[in-house]
């Protein structure tokens, strides 16, 4: 019998805060964190929204300002710009505020600030309004705008110290987006089961973040009131729980594959997923079909560990199912991709596969190019 053993590194976040009407608590975060000067950092769309003045004025008097440039995939330009922002206000404090595009720039420029002053830490406390789970990581990405290549930035000191969940801000969030991000938290806690450096706690968590995001996800867009508000409290929790173990058992071939089709085509992480995800699994099943156990529990299938092949191609199957009941694109030729094109992006992929190595076995350029043929 093969013995267990291993090692789990908790992250540098200290508290979640959940709960619809929770934003009142930052200004007591920023307090108890001696933050004096904190920018907030969002987007266009929610830099003219009135969810934007609710954030605002739970901030009190520690709010600095507001910076508003946060855009998709994190173009460096516009690091730099907020970087400058910063120095300027002389913040000691970010807020992001938004999805994953201004919480990964408030991480990518405090790491940039760590390099100008080692001594000077940013705090960074974390609003989401999607469920891409970036406020849970210490790593950001950031994209070169002349080689459109997506690589990042982490520091444990950059990982948000507070993330605020609260469903009553993501009223604003368009359908398209909640969805997406949802399938994005999918692929988190699917990546992360099939891993080779998957333990216990993350398969147990694993587990429950696809249970609940297939229980809670429709109706978060479906039902109305205050019962659209309790499943788009279960969904950000799952988001959650999806991401928990990431850090210690790292992302896989969809993920790999979604950081270099978002930049390079100027398509969202979360539709990456939609597109991505079922092919990846469907190629995990043949390499490691005994891993899907924690997914086929989250899906509330049958799984037969004397026969794991059918169980995992099942699961593969019960994703791609489960994406198609929203209104995401589903292939590559959906989003604007030409065929002829995906082999620019496969060198890039199979290094970020490689440096990973989750899968168990080195992965070869042709079934990255195999995958995205089906995917398109």
């Amino acid at each position: 019998m093969e013995q267990t053993a291993g090692i789990y590194r908790f992250g540098t976040l200290e508290s979640v805060i959940f709960g619809a009407g929770k934003v009142a608590a930052l200004g007591e975060e920023l307090s108890r964190r001696a933050v004096r000067r904190a920018l907030v950092v969002t987007g266009k769309s929610l830099g003219a929204s009135r969810l934007l003045e609710g954030v605002k004025r739970a901030a009190g008097g520690a709010l600095a300002g507001v910076f508003t440039g946060a855009v998709q995939h994190v173009p460096s330009k516009t690091v730099d710009a907020l970087v400058a922002e910063a120095r300027r206000l002389e913040v000691d404090g970010f807020v992001s505020f938004g999805g994953g595009s201004p919480i990964d720039m408030a991480k990518v420029a405090g790491v940039r600030l760590l390099q100008l002053s080692p001594a000077r830490q940013t705090v960074h406390i974390a609003i989401p309004t999607t469920l891409s789970a970036a406020e849970f990581t210490a790593f950001g990405g950031i994209t070169d705008e002349a080689t459109h290549h997506k690589g990042g930035a982490g520091d444990p000191r950059v990982q948000p110290r507070t993330v605020i969940l609260d469903p009553d801000l993501t009223a604003e969030t368009p359908a398209w987006l909640w969805a997406s991000t949802g399938m994005r938290s999918l692929d988190h806690a699917v990546e992360s089961s099939y891993s080779t450096r998957r333990q216990v706690v993350t398969d147990a968590l694993c587990a429950r973040a696809i249970a609940m995001l297939v229980e809670h996800l429709k109706p978060s867009m479906t039902a109305a009131g205050g019962a659209q508000t309790e499943h788009r409290m279960q969904c950000q929790l799952a988001a959650w729980l999806s991401i928990f173990g990431m850090m210690n058992t790292r992302a896989g071939i969809s993920h790999a594959l979604g950081h270099q089709i978002g930049p390079y085509w100027n398509v969202p992480h979360g539709y990456t997923s939609c597109i991505t995800l079922p092919h990846v699994m469907r190629f995990m099943a043949e390499i490691a079909p005994e891993r899907f156990g924690a997914i086929a529990q989250g899906f509330g299938l049958r799984f037969d560990p004397a026969n794991p092949r059918a169980g995992a191609l099942e699961c593969a199957e019960r994703a791609a199912q489960f994406i198609k009941q929203f209104e995401v694109p589903t292939r590559l030729r959906d989003v604007g991709v030409a065929r002829g094109e995906l082999g620019r992006i496969a060198a890039t992929v199979l290094a970020e596969v490689s440096a990973a190595n989750v899968v168990g076995r080195e992965v070869t350029q042709r079934e990255l190019i195999a995958i995205l043929e089906a995917a398109y």
